[in-house]
């Protein structure tokens, strides 16, 4: 038998979102709030996590497919409430002692919060254990009541508290830690004979204190674990108090950020202490940062990997590598599959695709180099090309250490330059050029004089 498993409720159509993905799919910090909450649940390693789905159900799989983490999926066909949902996942329960029961669109339940309620409840040999949070306005969440041990008497919903109760501060955060037998027995007792004509987990604890086994809470640390979104409204103020909440820890850690404005940083991003982010610049995935770097302003970076003291001025990088002491842009593009060397150049107007830039190389500006390999020391002159694809299939160009490439070179790949060969301005290069040599693919000059063209423009 299982010792822990999990169950995450994430069937709710979340209409009022106004989309067509389901509302756990909806994003904070460019993260679906499904990701952040499996964030938290995976830390625990659960022997078993099941995600209840309903309506876009295919995105969900999709989603949890990019995650490397074996799921159990079950479906609530129709939404007839919490209880409801519970029971869909009736044989994974069957298979455990301990069962955790999440929403999917609670992002900030965090994994210290359900390691220390699970302690409590384990400990405690209780039947459910009731994750609370005490907000600063408790207005619209359900009441926890407790009894003279303090252990839980009730939750009572804002509508039906009395003037006593609606003063409680404790809420009910819609988390729980169930003893799974406990849960088995109460789930087939609920009913639906109610103004929703749902079942309510919450009915589940009830009957669980009924039947004489302790009702425990925990409160967490955390008030913003109760925090959820059901309209883009919400949607907004999840992502400013994320982002804000990772810019601080940031700073804390050495980061220096002078002016917030158009900052924005995903959760699993890691910088360096004294790298200084400028306005304007936007970091997600998982990128890693080192130190003393300038990043910004106006500056894209997404599932990068970048050293120290590295500087990038208006610049667009996606799923590369940038290694220490490089200078990238202004108004550059690194795509996917580039690796830009120690001490690089990459000047204004470049684009890398698919390419690996040695150390101390430069490509000043108005560059594109797409499936290449270049050495060491290489110098790139204005407007160069490596031309990687024919039409039917793409070829690399493969450049030696301290090779000079001439303004306006058109490599046309397949094709190798080598050490310390040169090509002169203007060329297009169709054959590899030996180490040492000069190349030069040029055709001769040819002047024709009184261009007619010439004498109809004078007349306009």
């Amino acid at each position: 038998m299982k010792d822990t498993v999990c169950i995450v409720l994430a069937a709710g159509d979340g209409k009022r979102m106004n989309s067509v993905k389901p509302k756990v799919l909806m994003e904070v910090l460019f993260k679906p709030m499904l990701g952040w909450v499996l964030d938290s649940v995976e830390k625990l390693n659960p022997d078993d996590i099941c995600v209840v789905t309903g309506n876009g159900e295919e995105q969900i799989n999709r989603y949890l497919d990019t995650r490397g983490w074996e799921y159990t999926t079950v479906r609530q066909t129709v939404r007839k409430g919490t209880g409801h949902a519970v029971m869909q996942a009736e044989e994974v329960l069957k298979n455990s002692k301990n069962a955790l029961i999440l929403c999917g669109d609670a992002p900030f339940m965090d994994e210290d919060t359900l390691k220390a309620a699970m302690e409590m409840h384990k400990k405690g040999e209780c039947g459910v254990t009731v994750i609370a949070a005490a907000p600063d306005n408790p207005f619209g969440y359900g009441r926890i009541v407790r009894d003279e041990k303090g252990d839980l008497l009730k939750i009572v919903e804002q509508k039906d508290a009395t003037i006593q109760e609606q003063h409680i501060r404790e809420i009910n955060s819609g988390a729980y830690w169930f003893d799974s037998e406990a849960l088995l027995e109460a789930l087939p007792k609920l009913s639906d004979n109610n103004a929703s004509g749902e079942y309510y987990l919450t009915d589940a604890i009830q009957l669980i204190r009924e039947s004489g086994r302790r009702a425990a809470v925990f409160t967490a640390q955390h008030k913003s674990i109760v925090l959820g979104a059901n309209t883009r409204h919400d949607l907004y103020s999840l992502n400013y108090f994320a982002r804000m909440a990772v810019i601080g820890d940031l700073m804390t850690a050495g980061v220096e950020i002078p002016c917030t404005d158009g900052v924005i940083i995903g959760k699993d991003v890691t910088i360096g202490r004294d790298t200084l982010i400028l306005p304007g610049t936007i970091i997600r995935g998982k990128c890693t940062i080192g130190c003393g770097c300038e990043i910004g302003p106006n500056t894209l970076l997404d599932n990068v990997n970048v050293g120290d003291g590295v500087k990038l001025n208006s610049v667009q990088a996606y799923s590369s590598t940038i290694e220490s002491g490089a200078a990238v842009g202004p108004f550059s593009q690194l795509r996917p599959g580039s690796h830009i060397g120690q001490n690089v150049k990459i000047g204004d107007f470049v684009e890398i695709k698919n390419s690996n830039i040695g150390e101390k190389t430069s490509v000043a500006h108005l560059t594109y180099l797409g499936d290449s390999d270049v050495g060491k020391g290489v110098n790139f002159g204005c407007g160069c090309v490596t031309a990687n694809y024919d039409g039917i299939k793409k070829f690399r160009t493969r450049i030696g250490d301290n090779a000079f490439i001439g303004c306006n070179t058109n490599l046309i790949a397949p094709v190798e330059v080598g050490e310390n060969a040169t090509t002169g301005a203007g060329s297009t290069i169709t054959e590899s050029v030996p180490a040492n040599a000069l190349a030069v693919e040029r055709t001769e000059t040819k002047i024709i004089q009184d261009w007619e063209k010439n004498k109809l423009r004078k007349k306009r």
